[in-house]
Order: structure tokens, then C-alpha cells, then sequence
């Protein structure tokens, strides 16, 4: 486990999360792929937004059990908030959004979330 600094385009949202990026999701569902998510998932107490949850916009779709939190002034989509099946908090982590993760040394594994039924 490590921690790691992710923020926004802008800056008005910055957070930390603690996570091995062992398993990053590249999932093709439509809200995956139209915003280009790499994603990793937490329980909800490893996230700690640390500047501008007044500046989080939340969009939801489909069942609406996934709050997609955004930047409301740059729009970009930094996490991701909703329970497991066992009613646990977690969080998915946008990992483009992470300050010092270099994406070429992350291998994503496909998820086929256009065909997955929840």
C-alpha cells in the first residue's frame, strides 16, 4: 500500500488515497469509456479529500448507486463513490488522476461492464 496525491485538472479538488494499484480496471461500460477511466477501488475510509469538496459535482445514471463525483469547475472525473454488494463504503479512483503514477508502468485489466449485470 502506498499513498497517493490526486487532484483535478484545476487544483480546486486535491485528495490522498491509500492503494498498491495491484488491480487497475479498464472498464468499457459508457461513463468508462466516454471519460477514459483507469480505475482502482478503496474501501471509502482510504480516500481523504483533503481540499475542495464544496467544488464536487456528482452525476449519477442507470440504478444510481454510483455517486461519479467531478470537478464542477474543470470537470474532471476524479472518483467515484457507492457500497459493495456487501454494503461496505468504497470508493473507485480515477488512477489518471493521480499526481505521480506513471500509466505506462500500469497494466489494465479489461472489465466488460457494457454486459455486466449488478
Amino acid at each position: 500500500m502506498a499513498l497517493h496525491k490526486g487532484s483535478c485538472h484545476c487544483g480546486k479538488v486535491a485528495y490522498e488515497v491509500e492503494t498498491n494499484l495491484a488491480q487497475v480496471i479498464a472498464c468499457n461500460c459508457s461513463i468508462c469509456q466516454r471519460n477514459g477511466y483507469l480505475l482502482t477501488f478503496v474501501p471509502r475510509g482510504a480516500l481523504n479529500v483533503i481540499r475542495g469538496e464544496e467544488n464536487l459535482s456528482t452525476y449519477t445514471f442507470n440504478t444510481h448507486t454510483i455517486q461519479h463525483r467531478f470537478c464542477s469547475t474543470c470537470g474532471t472525473s476524479t472518483f467515484g463513490e457507492g457500497k459493495q454488494p456487501t454494503g461496505e463504503a468504497m470508493a473507485a479512483i480515477n488512477v489518471r488522476c493521480l499526481e505521480t503514477v506513471d500509466l505506462s508502468d500500469i497494466k489494465p485489466v479489461p472489465f466488460n461492464g457494457r454486459e455486466a449485470r449488478g
